[in-house]
């Protein structure tokens, strides 16, 4: 048995249907779509929550059977997640305000949440952490090592330090 080709795909954990996203991926090879669907759902729903974006990359066979390969979910995905927000800003710029927020630890969990894929297991996680640091800036969401605090608390303080001043 040969393989006839490989296919990525983005699947929600879980929650994967025979639809025509699967579908029109899969039909042509010759993959039954049900039976990756109910195998990937198996293996998927103790690890991850319903609905998470999934990268999949799928190994179809001359047989007709397939081999698959899941990976973390998108590094935007989790900062979002970790930020609180439905997306990214619109146009992010490192001068404007930021969209989100984001604290280092928040960073270093993603960073060792992608360390476990296949490709990334020998890169220092540093170097993940500033590779996760740079897709949150690119979607305008900053690192901050504090709580946000409350604008009264700002102001207050900024009244007073400039009292001082003079």
């Amino acid at each position: 048995m040969s393989v006839v080709r490989s296919v990525k795909l983005r699947v929600p954990a879980a929650t994967a249907r025979p639809g025509p996203a699967i579908g029109q991926a899969l039909g042509p090879l010759g993959v039954n779509m049900a039976e990756f669907c109910k195998v990937f759902n198996e293996r998927t729903e103790p690890i991850y929550e319903k609905d998470t974006p999934l990268s999949v990359t799928l190994i179809a066979k001359t047989d007709r059977t397939f081999d698959f390969t899941v990976t973390t979910p998108p590094t935007s995905y989790m900062v979002r997640q970790a930020a609180g927000l439905e997306k990214g800003a619109n146009s992010p710029s490192p001068s404007g305000p930021a969209h989100g927020f984001i604290t280092p630890e928040a960073i270093y969990e993603i960073a060792k949440i992608k360390q476990q894929d296949d490709l990334m297991w020998h890169l220092p996680l540093q170097s993940i952490a500033q590779s996760v640091i740079g897709t949150a800036k690119s979607m305008g969401i900053r690192v901050r090592d504090e709580p946000e605090e409350k604008p009264e608390t700002g102001e207050k303080e900024e009244k007073e330090s400039s009292g001082d001043e003079k």
